[in-house]
């Protein structure tokens, strides 16, 4: 038995957030009702890469029963009361306002249910000036600052995922998990919102203390660290890359006399520590290139795993699939999908003897009918 089954979920959602969120809780075993406007969800539409299917959709879509109702129809309207009344949870990402115009608001739908637990997602919150903008994922990371240290010294850039929307929808998700347990103390539900703006901007932690306290804010260093050296990659003699990140003054004395075999570089007074390797890096970057031009890639990696000292390869999304970490740990099932089965990484949080839910994306509307006739309604056209 997953966790929550028995709990049954009524989303009206589109794009990335809510869809994350709820996915995350029909992983768990808890029934999610897609309600879809006519037309769709537009995140099916976003690209066609997935055997003509949209890789967004795909990926936060599995294990949901699909409902196409119009919520400007009276009859349709009555079908979506009838399965509130149903629901455990109800989460919508509407428009700002849009939920309250259709009736939908936490404040009417808890009035009738005082169990019902409701989560609002939005761009920037019910209230203040930005409560009507846009937020599109690339929006909220530039107003909360994350574009303005992510990139190169000389070009500003977005994350490669939509960072914004995942860190909401994670939250949405976490939030609900914390009502549901509240409820079962209380017995009552509760209504709560999330951001985008506000989850991200959590996220944003680090560089808000060290710009506040420290008068500058993080440079845009690319793939090296702001605030950390020597961290990131460095080119061996092949030309090949090697990653590594130094946490502490051990590991530091160690990379010194283990990995560069000059032990001497740890007490020189310009990587003494921390702030001051920060200070100097092109020194300590050229003192480090000078020993990795002699080696090989290979023999980088060989030395840092003996002595400890934390690295990696850069590899592709492609060479992502493929890594044997995931073979080894028999991360990957195959979920279903109105063009076939598709591989899909199992969801990260591991339970020993419990296979978790991946069942499979539904098709635009594909239950309509099925949860129309549990409603007691009649078919539609």
């Amino acid at each position: 038995m997953l966790p929550l089954e028995g709990v049954t979920v009524v989303s009206l959602e589109q794009a990335v957030a809510a869809p994350f969120a709820t996915r995350q809780l029909a992983d768990l075993g808890a029934r999610v009702i897609k309600v879809e406007r006519p037309g769709g969800d537009f995140a099916r539409g976003y690209d066609t890469t997935v055997n003509g299917m949209s890789s967004h959709f795909v990926w936060i879509n599995r294990s949901k029963e699909s409902i196409v109702l119009d919520l400007k129809e009276p009859d349709d309207r009555r079908a979506m009361d009838k399965l509130l009344a149903k629901a455990d949870v109800f989460v919508q990402n509407l428009a700002p306002g849009a939920a309250a115009r259709l009736g939908l608001s936490a404040e009417e739908l808890r009035a009738r249910d005082p169990r019902l637990i409701v989560c609002d997602l939005s761009g920037y919150g019910s209230t203040g000036p930005y409560r009507d903008k846009r937020a599109y994922d690339l929006l909220v990371q530039c107003e909360t600052g994350l574009v303005s240290i992510t990139g190169s010294p000389g070009e500003p850039a977005k994350t490669g995922v939509s960072t914004a929307d995942i860190a909401g929808g994670m939250y949405a998700f976490s939030g609900v998990l914390t009502a549901l347990y509240e409820r079962e103390r209380t017995g009552a539900g509760t209504a709560f919102e999330v951001s985008l703006f506000e989850a991200l901007g959590e996220w944003m932690g680090f560089p808000h203390y060290f710009t506040a306290y420290g008068g500058t804010p993080p440079k845009r260093s690319g793939a090296r660290h702001a605030a950390i050296a020597p961290y990131g990659p460095f080119e061996a003699g092949d030309g090949q890359q090697v990653f590594l990140g130094v946490q502490n003054e051990r590991e530091w004395v160690k990379f010194c006399a283990q990995v560069l075999r000059r032990a001497e570089l740890a007490e020189d007074p310009r990587f003494a520590g921390n702030p001051e390797r920060v200070a100097n890096l092109a020194e300590l970057e050229a003192a480090i290139g000078e020993v990795f031009a002699g080696l090989t890639g290979a023999e980088v990696e060989r030395r840092l795993e003996g002595a400890g000292i934390a690295n990696a390869r850069m590899r592709t999304v492609g060479e992502f699939a493929e890594h044997p970490q995931l073979a080894a740990r028999d991360r990957w099932r195959e979920v279903d999908t109105p063009v076939g089965g598709v591989d899909a990484l199992l969801p990260p949080v591991t339970v020993p003897g419990r296979e978790p839910r991946m069942d499979p994306v539904p098709e635009i509307g594909q239950h309509t009918a099925k949860i129309l006739d549990e409603l007691g309604e009649e078919p539609r056209g």
